[in-house]
């Protein structure tokens, strides 16, 4: 079962905005009070679980601005998709970076993750002011603290791979006059999510950890949540001996493994199993609507946004997110992953005017739920809603983990871990293979294309290839151009490989300038 994030909101009294934070100011009779509030444990863990509730927005002000739309498609992996250039063209100017201060997902994205930001400020100012005698569950206390913290810098990440230097607050804007917050540079945002997180994998609980309820807890921050988190940070900041430590530890805990069944990972049944690390709740909800503003929802769009526009199987979606034949191209011969990744609808009965898009016909189908598939026959899952499904989004699982490390064990001059940990990943893939005996050999022994040239790959560039194929479509690639920084070069070479339709809308890529987009101007205005 997963958390129930609405009503937990609705239970946390969280508002949506800290500056509209009413009840910490002067009470009126009747009502309650902040201190009056955080006097139970009960109420103690409804307030940080409104903590994760703007990880699961995704759409706001007939904008969508899910997750994947910026590592997918602003990279050489996606097309925006879609019923042409027009339909959501806020991600057609982000693909060809055009997006400006004024485009409306960059707005809505940086509002969602301080909004974040600002309830984990709350829990964390009061949270250390119970009396420990409140809470009835050994070590709570301390592990809703580090939830909180983990969150934040989560929210910071995210913020600070679009923007770069943004407002660093850290404590509650409960009044107007304090909106006008400096902009602090990259370094210092950094300093305190390392510190964040630091501080709270000392008081998160293990994944196993008998204190979790199976019912209420599924999906919370667990203490392999922020090894992991703590190994990516440190790969962004090029510090590969502490990544390759944070590495090992999640490794040599045992608390996670690969499942045989690649595909199994995309699935319902799959949610929150062996391999997942950290992944975003989501569930069936019928009565879901389009909602005035963010967080009216516990479903996803991912699923019907992603599926093809075509009438398969008396279903349609959006056909948004499609992945390009640069990618396609990108899987060696026989890897299985490539058909569970990318769909191609059949062409015997696929109107071209609604399934192709600047000469791309490919659908991603990691979030689509495609059940069966056959020309004659095939199911999609019923999401029970017009828009919104019930399917997870994975943030982090342990191929990603050991990719990671596999990059860090290089940088640090340990190549021998790095070759472990990429042929694990390999392993597994090739395991799945129609001939395991002669598909996905191991490194060296086959070649990839780089840059359209065929070579038997480095380490460095192996471990990039794998991990542009084994987590593409989940929103990975194009922060991992940047922080390698290589987006120049490779975008360059995308330019090159698509339709001529694709081609013709195309922009240059420009070095120093498109790696990060401008704040928001609404935002920069509250500043000034």
């Amino acid at each position: 079962m997963k958390t129930n994030y609405k009503y937990i909101l609705i239970a946390g009294l969280v508002t949506l905005f800290a500056s509209c934070n009413e009840w910490l100011k002067e009470p009126t009779p009747n009502e309650t009070t902040i201190d009056e509030y955080f006097s139970s444990e009960a109420a103690a863990v409804n307030n940080v679980s409104a903590n994760y509730v703007p990880l699961t927005w995704e759409w706001n002000a007939n904008t969508f601005y899910n997750e994947f739309f910026f590592g997918d498609i602003m990279s050489d992996d996606a097309l925006k998709g879609g019923n042409g250039i027009p339909d959501c063209s806020y991600f057609y100017s982000l693909e060809n970076f055009k997006g400006n201060a004024d485009n409306d997902v960059l707005l809505q994205y940086y509002r969602t993750n301080y909004i974040g930001i600002a309830r984990c400020n709350l829990s964390l100012a009061e949270l250390p002011k119970m009396d420990d005698a409140l809470f009835t569950t050994e070590g709570m206390k301390k592990r809703l603290i580090a939830e909180s913290k983990f969150l934040r810098a989560m929210y910071y990440f995210r913020l600070v791979r679009i923007f770069q230097d943004v407002p660093l607050v850290t404590e509650i804007l409960d009044e107007t006059s304090e909106w006008k917050q400096p902009v602090s540079p990259v370094a210092d945002i950094y300093t305190l999510i390392l510190s964040d997180l630091n501080d709270a994998v000392i008081d998160l609980w293990e994944k196993d950890d008998a204190r979790f309820v199976p019912a209420s807890d599924m999906g919370r921050i667990t203490k392999g949540a922020a090894q992991a988190m703590l190994l990516k940070v440190n790969l962004y900041l090029k510090d590969y001996a502490e990544a390759e430590r944070w590495g090992k530890a999640i490794i040599d805990g045992a608390k996670y493994s690969l499942h045989a069944d690649y595909g199994f990972n995309f699935t319902l049944e799959g949610e929150n199993q062996a391999e997942s690390v950290f992944e975003i709740q989501y569930m069936s909800d019928g009565q879901s609507d389009w909602g005035e503003g963010i967080g009216f929802t516990r479903g996803s769009y991912a699923q019907i946004m992603t599926r093809s526009r075509g009438k398969y199987w008396n279903k349609t979606g959006y056909g948004f997110n499609k992945p390009t034949q640069n990618l396609y191209d990108e899987f060696e011969e026989g890897d299985a992953r490539r058909d569970l990744t990318i769909w191609a609808p059949p062409a015997s009965y696929t109107p071209a005017y609604e399934e192709i898009y600047l000469g791309n016909k490919y659908c991603s189908r990691k979030y689509a739920i495609i059940l069966d598939e056959t020309e004659e026959k095939g199911t999609y899952f019923d999401i029970g809603h017009e828009t919104r499904g019930p399917q997870n989004r994975i943030d982090i699982r342990y191929a990603d983990v050991l990719l990671m490390y596999a990059e860090a064990c290089l940088g640090n001059g340990n190549s021998g871990q790095a070759e472990w940990a990429l042929e694990e990943v390999r392993k597994r893939a090739r395991a799945i293979s129609a001939d395991p005996s002669t598909n996905l050999p191991q490194w060296p022994n086959y070649k990839i294309k780089v840059l359209g040239v065929e070579k038997t790959p480095t380490l460095e560039e192996a471990i990039r290839h794998e991990r542009r194929v084994e987590l593409a479509m989940e929103g990975h690639r194009w922060y991992d151009l940047v922080r390698w920084g290589i987006a120049k070069e490779t975008m360059d070479y995308y330019a090159t490989t698509e339709t001529p339709e694709a081609q013709k809308e195309m922009a240059p890529f420009i070095e120093g300038t498109h790696e990060y987009f401008p704040l928001p101007t609404k935002e920069v205005e509250l500043m000034n």
